[in-house]
C-alpha cells in the first residue's frame, strides 16, 4: 500500500477563533507546503499532527496516516518526524550518539554501520565521534536530517526548518532534504515563509490568511 498522510476534516482554534479548516491527502514522495503570516496556525497545525497541540488551541478533525486513524495514539507513536529551524542536537552526545539516540533499538553494530553509511551518503563521512558544537549550520542541519529519517518515520514534517541557513546553504541543504523524502517516498508537509521553498518542494500550496 503506498504511504499517505491524510487529514479530513480539520478546524483548528485558537481559544474561539478559528485559524483555518483543512482537508488534504499527501501521497508518499510529495510535500505540501503551507504558507501564511505568523499566527495563521502552521505550526499549530504541526502540534495538532503530532498530537503536541499546546493549551489555548483545540482542533477537530481525523488524521489518518497509512490508512490508521492516528488521532488518540500518543505522540511517541505516531511515527512522524519533524525538522525544525534549529538541529536541536544534544551537546553532550557526539554525532553518531544523537543520530543512535532516535534509532529503533536493535543490534549495536548494526546501528553503527547504519549510521557511518548515512553519514557519507550526505557528505559527513568520518565525523561520527565530532562533538555537535564543532559543526557548521549546514552540518548540524544534515545530522538532524539523518537522526529522523534514522528513526524511520512514516511522515515528516518541515517546520521552516531552512529559515536560519543563508541562501547558498539553504538551497543545498533543502534539495538534500526534498530529495531524501522522495527516495525514501515519505509524504511531508512543510510550513514556511519563503516562496523559493514552495518552489523547490514543487508540490502543493495552500496560502493561510489571518483569520479576521
Amino acid at each position: 500500500m503506498q504511504s499517505s498522510l491524510e487529514i479530513k476534516n480539520c478546524e483548528l482554534y485558537r481559544h474561539h477563533e478559528q485559524l483555518l479548516s483543512l482537508n488534504e491527502q499527501v501521497k508518499g514522495g510529495e510535500i505540501l507546503t503551507i504558507m501564511g503570516p505568523s499566527g495563521s496556525g502552521k505550526s499549530s497545525l504541526l502540534n495538532w499532527l503530532t498530537g503536541t497541540l499546546p493549551s489555548g488551541f483545540n482542533a477537530s478533525g481525523e488524521v489518518w496516516l497509512n490508512g490508521e486513524n492516528i488521532n488518540n495514539l500518543p505522540a511517541h507513536l505516531r511515527h512522524i518526524g519533524v525538522l525544525y529551524q534549529d538541529a536541536l542536537l544534544f551537546s553532550h552526545l557526539s554525532v553518531s550518539g544523537n543520530i543512535a539516540f532516535a534509532m529503533p533499538k536493535g543490534n549495536k553494530k548494526q546501528r553503527l554501520g547504519k549510521i557511518e553509511q548515512a553519514l557519507e551518503q550526505v557528505g559527513l563521512k568520518g565525523m561520527a565521534n565530532r562533538h555537535p558544537d564543532n559543526l557548521s549550520g549546514g552540518q548540524q542541519a544534515r545530522v538532524a536530517l539523518l537522526r529522523m529519517l534514522l528513526s524511520e518515520p512514516k511522515a515528516i514534517l518541515l517546520d521552516e526548518p531552512f529559515s536560519k541557513l543563508d541562501t547558498q546553504l539553504r538551497v543545498d541543504t533543502r534539495e538534500l532534504v526534498f530529495s531524501q523524502i522522495r527516495e525514501h517516498k515519505l509524504p511531508a508537509i512543510m510550513v514556511t515563509h519563503d516562496h523559493s521553498d514552495a518552489e523547490a518542494a514543487n508540490g502543493n500550496l495552500i496560502t493561510l490568511n489571518l483569520a479576521k
